[in-house]
């Protein structure tokens, strides 16, 4: 047996934080590595100690196999927790580990190569007997012109990267028309993420379920599953929520996934915690997709069903221990559900969003657990993924359990970047989920506007309390004569007027402050509304407005209001009266939704572009993002080159005006 006593983690984030915690319930010392960004990280100042990895990208950072064993050389570490992503599924690091003396808190090297290429993965499976999906590999440039007068390939195709995951380097293609475009995107997407660029195709299984089934083994022999998970809810074929137990799967499909997953297990000799991928389509058939050599993201769900600690049974079991009784008679109690909280638009695309967390808050709700990687005042960088937390409520049902976390997310306090809770509570309360009727399109026939069901006078009521609590603030910071309306009118009988923009949209509330708890207000120049101030300071407004009392947490930060209430939250920033000429953007600009990288440009200055045409594709967070033309007109200038970096609102290109005949102006 082989006792560790001080662990490197060699990853960032929640899932650092997540292993420190365990260790040292276990009394191993742990030591994180950190990139420049994340010097000032949580998981960073959690650890015992802390080694930097110079640089900013994960390339020069977290993915420096020999930075990151110096690192666990120099901090006196004997063993090496990769979390996942980055380096957890790379072959060549985990033989690193072991050259050094080091123990690799994961599957043998040989594992983790043969499950590295998912066409090799295949082929093991069906070999084993897993039931697999047909499919060809495309490895060079060369096999891509003759791909649509193929007679073998059955449309629509599903093009997926090789020697990755999470949505990156995938396209569906349902004409052949379309198939050697898509497969170009994706090799050069999956280049950029995991620095090999070959993907293979296979049969797209139209509205499947993602099922996964957690297996463990250790090295006496002994492999078992921990039972399946759902994770159909996913947004550009990235996970957002997940689920223990799948409300498709009964004891026998349960049965028969465990045993294909424990076959996949013992098929490639596997030691320590794995995920066996399907794909259920709407017969009740399921076919492998993969083995993920790693802990998985959603690995909470599990440990709150089964009560098993899987963090701990992989230190055991890379300590040489057996797997415990508990582990090999586990069984499912309740129900759990995890969101992942991501800084991202979803009313935008889900563009990932970058900034400074301002303020960071999930209630403590019983049965709610919240494994985060952030807290007040974090930086939410371009350099990696977007994901600030996770939020899991087990209760002993399934809608228990959704209605637990909805109320935690619904009640969370984000402030400083667009995230995704109000999507993810929507969903948890949406009809067809709650029903267990989802799929991997699920997304596709739910826009996200209609599952946030926002209040539309949110915003609104919002936009008051701000400007009652702003003008409370400034009548309590007066030296004198504080009984008089601040602001820029001093006449009691006219009222004073601020507006916000929020949500693309510009609120103007003209109010007067008409006695000790009364004001009267106007939105947008409607009728005037009798608001009763029961208190009204700067970080709370506890307002009647129409009959109805509610209260209003505000924060602020410079020129933005952040208010959140039982209507949801706002984003106000308050309009400058006097703009300045210079800061405005010419009409007609195509900027920047986000600090990234230009990969291409895909249109040259004087040509007749169509409305949705692709300009220019920017690359942040691992991911392209394209902007498009909003109508048809004449690219009057292009104001970048591929490669060049640009920061959020920078001019990508710039759209003459149209005439109206059609034509641009001279």
């Amino acid at each position: 047996m082989t006792r560790i006593s001080k662990l490197l983690i060699a990853n960032r984030g929640e899932i650092a934080s997540r292993v420190i915690r365990t260790a040292r319930t276990l009394d191993i010392a742990s030591v994180a590595v950190f990139s420049d960004p994340d010097a000032n990280a949580p998981y960073v100042g959690e650890a015992d100690e802390a080694v930097r990895l110079p640089g900013a990208s994960p390339e020069d950072t977290y993915l420096r196999a020999d930075a990151v064993i110096a690192a666990a050389r120099a901090a006196g570490a004997d063993a090496v927790h990769p979390g996942y992503g980055f380096l957890s599924e790379n072959a060549d690091f985990a033989r690193a580990c072991a050259d050094a003396g080091l123990v690799f808190v994961g599957p043998p090297p040989e594992a983790i190569a043969a499950m590295g290429s998912k066409t090799r993965a295949k082929e093991i499976m069906a070999q084993a007997g897993v039931p697999v999906l047909p499919g060809v590999t495309i490895a060079d440039d060369a096999d891509i012109p003759g791909l649509p007068d193929r007679t073998d390939l059955r449309f629509p195709l599903l093009v997926k990267a090789a020697y990755g995951g999470g949505g990156r380097g995938m396209r569906i293609v349902r004409e052949p028309a379309e198939l050697a475009g898509a497969v170009t995107a994706a090799r050069r997407e999956a280049t950029s993420a995991f620095g090999n660029g070959t993907v293979f195709l296979e049969r797209f299984v139209e509205r499947p379920r993602h099922i996964e089934v957690q297996i463990f083994a250790d090295a006496h022999g002994n492999v078992v599953h921990l039972f399946e998970r759902e994770c159909s809810i996913q947004r550009r074929y990235q996970k957002i929520i997940e689920e223990a137990p799948s409300p498709a799967v009964d004891e026998t499909l349960r049965a028969e996934l465990g045993t294909a997953a424990v076959a996949a297990a013992k098929a490639i000799g596997y030691t320590g915690a794995g995920t066996v991928e399907f794909v259920l389509d709407q017969a009740g058939e399921f076919f492998f997709l993969e083995v993920n050599t790693r802990l998985q993201v959603e690995h909470p769900v599990t440990e709150a069903v089964t009560g098993l600690d899987l963090v701990a049974l992989q230190l055991a079991v890379a300590e040489g221990e057996p797997l415990p009784p508990e582990a090999l008679g586990a069984s499912i109690r309740g129900h759990a559900i995890e969101a992942r909280v991501y800084a991202e638009d979803p009313a935008n695309s889900y563009l990932p969003a970058t900034g400074t967390l301002r303020t960071f808050s999930v209630p403590g709700l019983p049965g709610v657990r919240v494994d985060a990687g952030v807290r007040d005042g974090s930086e939410v960088s371009i350099h990696y993924d977007p994901m600030l937390a996770k939020v899991i409520a087990h209760a002993p049902t399934r809608s228990g359990a959704a209605r637990l976390l909805a109320r935690a997310l619904a009640t969370s306090r984000i402030h400083g970047v667009v995230t995704n809770t109000g999507l993810l509570a929507g969903i948890l309360r949406e009809e067809e989920f709650l029903a267990g009727r989802i799929d991997t399109g699920y997304l596709e026939r739910h826009t996200p506007a209609d599952l946030a069901d926002d209040d539309p006078r949110r915003d609104e009521i919002h936009a008051v309390a701000a400007a009652l609590a702003d003008q409370a603030l400034r009548r309590s910071r007066a030296p004198v004569l504080r009984d008089v309306p601040s602001g820029w009118r001093n006449v009691p009988s006219q009222p004073q007027r601020v507006s916000y923009i929020t949500g693309g949209r510009t609120i103007e509330v003209a109010y007067r402050v008409t006695g000790p708890s009364a004001a009267e207000v106007a939105v947008d120049g409607g009728d005037p509304l009798e608001v009763r101030i029961n208190a009204c300071r700067e970080d709370e407004a506890d307002l009647e407005i129409g009959g109805i009392r509610r209260r209003v947490a505000l924060a602020r930060s410079g020129d933005v209001r952040y208010a959140d209430s039982a209507l949801g939250a706002s984003t106000l920033a308050e309009a400058p009266r006097f703009p300045d000429p210079e800061s405005e953007v010419n009409s007609g600009s195509l900027t920047a939704p986000m600090p990234g990288t230009v990969v291409r440009v895909e249109a040259a200055g004087g040509s007749q572009v169509a409305a949705g045409q692709v300009l220019v594709v920017l690359e942040a967070m691992k991911m392209e993002h394209p902007v498009r033309a909003p109508r048809d007109g004449t690219l009057g200038r292009v104001a970048v080159t591929a490669g060049q970096a640009v920061d959020t609102g920078a001019v990508l290109a710039v759209l003459e005006d149209e005439t109206p005949e059609g034509k641009a102006s001279e």
